[in-house]
């Protein structure tokens, strides 16, 4: 696709009110998403536990990204979140949860290897988080003045791994807390979409290689991208804006992503 133009975004950003808060912050998806957004004319704010992460810095120099730190697992910071961002911006009405919760000690660990307090922390880390984020975005969207053009209040993206959708052996703290999340965003889905909030809800079933200063897309685990083999999170981007731009009559809840090579 063509490189997005600057100047465009700056013309489109005057004639907006829109407000996006991406919630965990980093080089892949977050990053992707906050690009676009702002090249789209919607005012951007990224908060993470550590903001100044030098992806970040660039967001907040090359595209007016305003940065915010914030422990989305405890509920007065996000509180405090919400209230910094519709200070400086404006209430969000597109709100992406993009927390997994996954650290590495915890991984390929059978149930009697794992560490209790680990698991916890995975779980008050993803599905605590996002339960912490869509009760204060839905809270702040129900009690704005409901739109004209269409009546949609805003919309709440749960980002989530292919855990959702199955529990790998030797996997249960991380796919406990993907099952924990997809249920939250169904719950909130049924609840609020006839009260004019979209939630949506995006499985990724594949590494994410991101772009580096050379220009090649790679994964710390999984390597370099051949072939389109890893999800490119500008692609989850242009989903994710399309999912908050959708018609009400056909908002879809559930996209799972994932390579054209992808074994599933």
């Amino acid at each position: 696709m063509p490189a997005r133009s600057r100047r465009h975004g700056k013309a489109r950003r005057e004639a907006t009110a829109e407000v996006a808060l991406i919630v965990g912050g980093g080089p892949g998806i977050s990053a992707s998403c906050a690009r676009l957004f702002a090249d789209e004319g919607i005012r951007v704010a990224v908060a993470a536990r550590t903001p100044d992460k030098s992806a970040l810095l660039k967001l907040e120099q090359d595209h007016d990204v305003r940065r915010y730190g914030c422990d989305a697992s405890d509920p007065d910071a996000v509180a405090s979140l919400f209230e910094a961002v519709a200070s400086d911006l404006g209430d969000p009405n597109f709100v992406v949860h993009n927390i997994d919760g996954r650290m590495a000690d915890i991984f390929r660990k059978g149930i009697h290897q794992a560490d209790r307090e680990l698991v916890r922390q995975v779980l008050h880390n993803s599905a605590y988080s996002a339960f912490l984020v869509g009760q204060e975005a839905s809270r702040r969207m129900l009690t704005a003045a409901k739109p004209e053009d269409g009546g949609h209040r805003g919309t709440i993206l749960f980002t989530n791994a292919s855990g959702a959708l199955k529990g790998f052996a030797r996997s249960g703290a991380f796919a406990m807390a993907c099952h924990a999340k997809a249920g939250l965003a169904q719950s909130m889905a049924r609840e609020l979409g006839p009260k004019g909030i979209h939630v949506a809800h995006v499985p990724i079933d594949a590494a994410i290689g991101w772009t580096q200063d050379d220009g090649s897309r790679w994964h710390r685990m999984a390597g370099t991208t051949v072939d389109d083999n890893m999800a490119d999170p500008d692609r989850i981007a242009d989903l994710y804006l399309q999912l908050h731009r959708q018609h009400r009559s056909t908002w879809a809840f559930e996209v799972v992503l994932r390579p054209w090579v992808e074994t599933w």
